[in-house]
């Protein structure tokens, strides 16, 4: 559906922060994106140099940034806009996820409004939830 140039259109993040590679669906209040982990990705270094493991809080962050482009997809003025992140509840990390694994993020808008959102995502690796949680945004003027 969305490829990296849609993404890069409508999201602030870049390189090494941008953590969203493709939207595959999205709807009025849904979205699903993927996130195709590679070793060649800076945290390996040292997380961890023998068991190579995506941290939580980078999975915790593509949801957000998935949830993100959905709700800047439908702002008319996003490019003088950020969303911030502003508090999380009910994260739970379920598997870790390693170089090679394929992550889905499916995102679904609970509350908004015009200034404020809270979503719910889940993290999945074939098929099986790694990570989920409940997020709140605000957006801003840049």
């Amino acid at each position: 559906m969305n490829g990296i140039s849609e993404i890069l259109a409508v999201m602030p993040h870049r390189y090494p922060f941008l953590l969203i590679d493709r939207v595959v669906e999205m709807s009025e209040n849904t979205i699903r994106a993927i996130k195709n982990v590679t070793i060649n990705e800076p945290h390996f270094l040292g997380h961890f140099p023998e068991v190579p493991v995506m941290p939580g809080v980078l999975l915790v962050e593509a949801m957000a940034q998935a949830g993100g482009f959905l709700l800047l997809s439908q702002v008319e003025d996003r490019d003088d806009k950020l969303i911030y992140f502003t508090g999380i509840d009910k994260c739970r990390f379920r598997k870790p996820v390693v170089p090679g694994d394929q992550v889905v993020f499916e995102v679904e808008i609970l509350a908004k409004r015009s200034t404020f959102a809270k979503i719910k995502g889940r993290a999945l690796v074939d098929g099986e939830v790694v990570c989920e949680a409940h997020m709140m945004s605000a957006l801003a003027d840049r």
